[in-house]
């Protein structure tokens, strides 16, 4: 597959009343189109800050980023972040939300795509719901549907699903790869679960302590849907840890 992504020489810092505070040193890696890449690594080793520079959130001190070959300096409706802290606005329904970005559509075209992609995730019925109104699953299906509607060729994701409960973390993740099969993206998703990194993606970069760089990758060669429990799994998930120090 061609390359879609291709991070080159990063670095990035922040000046701090001790001094600059180093914290990605020279990382590098590409990304194919279509590829599902999961980033894992300690506890503020810099995984969000790799993220917001590579989503054009952040400019990098020294080195890269491109897209399709071209210079990617800022955000862009192509690529967008799904952050940890959530993303819909609170004063607006499903329905709105949704069709926040979706400008230049007509107004009868916007309410039916926004109305599709809140289907697509399971929250039909709920279209004039606020946000207050959803349970926390909900919340995320809404806005996980909120930055699917504008077709975008790339989704960032910082630790998306980490403040749900196990269960329906897992039913999210489900739902993710279920919408997956259905629509192609080129996914980079940061997390501190090594499980969920198995479970999703089609490779995962080990991040090392800060000042970060890439200290492994491995390959996840397991076909969907995967059996975690597996014998093959939890070799893989037991050579993570070891890069992870656990």
């Amino acid at each position: 597959m061609p390359t879609k992504i291709a991070v080159k020489d990063l670095r990035k810092g922040f000046p701090t009343e001790q001094g600059h505070l180093p914290v990605i040193d020279d990382v590098s890696f590409e990304v194919a189109d279509g590829e599902f890449v999961a980033i894992v690594g300690p506890s503020g080793c810099g995984k969000s800050t790799l993220l917001n520079v590579i989503a054009g959130f952040d400019p990098p001190d020294r080195g890269s980023v491109t897209v399709d070959g071209s210079l990617a300096t800022g955000p862009s409706s192509k690529r967008i972040l799904m952050p940890q802290q959530g993303s819909v606005f609170p004063w607006l329904t499903v329905q709105q939300n949704l069709m926040f970005g979706l400008n230049g559509h007509a107004p009868g075209n916007r309410e039916q795509i926004a109305d599709h992609y809140a289907a697509i995730v399971g929250l039909k019925g709920f279209e004039m719901s606020y946000p207050h109104e959803l349970s926390g699953g909900m919340l995320k299906r809404a806005e996980l549907a909120r930055a699917l509607v504008v077709k975008p060729e790339v989704l960032y994701m910082d630790e998306p699903f980490s403040a749900l409960d196990a269960l329906m973390s897992l039913r999210m993740r489900k739902e993710l790869l279920r919408i997956l099969a259905e629509e192609r993206h080129t996914v980079v998703l940061v997390t501190h679960d090594v499980e969920e990194a198995i479970h999703l993606a089609d490779r995962i970069l080990v991040l090392s302590a800060r000042p970060t760089r890439i200290q492994m990758s491995f390959e996840v060669p397991f076909a969907h849907p995967r059996t975690l429990s597996s014998p093959a799994a939890q070799g893989l998930k037991e050579a993570v840890l070891r890069e992870l120090g656990v």
